[in-house]
């Protein structure tokens, strides 16, 4: 399969800003990153992220913030994929000062969030680094970041994946 043609320009864009991206830290959030190349990212694999074909809340592609009951606290998934209503996967999000092939506790989020809803597959992002678990492996505290990763990859790599 050849990359869709408008990855390559969030690869340039990326490339070009990297530096002052990581070194933002808390200038350059979660919600400007899902923005500017998450969205995008994801839209151009065949997403309808934005609700563009109009579905219905409970037929949406592509849910943002679904919130989700863990040991009696509401947490809320950064992304949710859906086919026909029906949870495939989620992703979650993080800055891009966290190093997300390190960063144990972004990790055990994702891996937690899964789990409970009884996904198999989710990916953590902070679109420099994926990194792709499998979350039938229950999640314990003290696991590393390499604890049930499957693929990982940089943002250099997407269009060689």
């Amino acid at each position: 399969m050849a990359v869709p043609e408008t990855i390559q320009p969030l690869v340039d864009k990326y490339t070009f800003h990297r530096d002052a991206y990581i070194r933002g830290q808390e200038k350059y959030n979660e919600a400007q990153l899902r923005q500017d190349f998450t969205d995008p990212f994801f839209h151009a694999l065949g997403w309808d992220v934005n609700n563009n074909k109009g579905h219905s809340e409970a037929y949406r592609e592509v849910m943002h913030g679904e919130p989700i009951r863990i040991r009696g606290t509401t947490q809320f998934f950064d992304y949710t994929f859906r086919i026909g209503g029906i949870r495939k996967f989620i992703v979650e999000t993080k800055k891009p000062s966290v190093r997300i092939k390190e960063d144990a506790d972004a990790a055990l989020q994702l891996r937690r969030y899964a789990w409970n809803a009884k996904l198999p597959l989710s990916i953590l992002t902070n679109f420099e680094e994926f990194a792709i678990y499998d979350c039938t492996i229950k999640p314990e505290h003290g696991d590393t970041a390499a604890k049930g990763r499957i693929e990982y990859f940089t943002y250099e790599e997407i269009p060689d994946k």
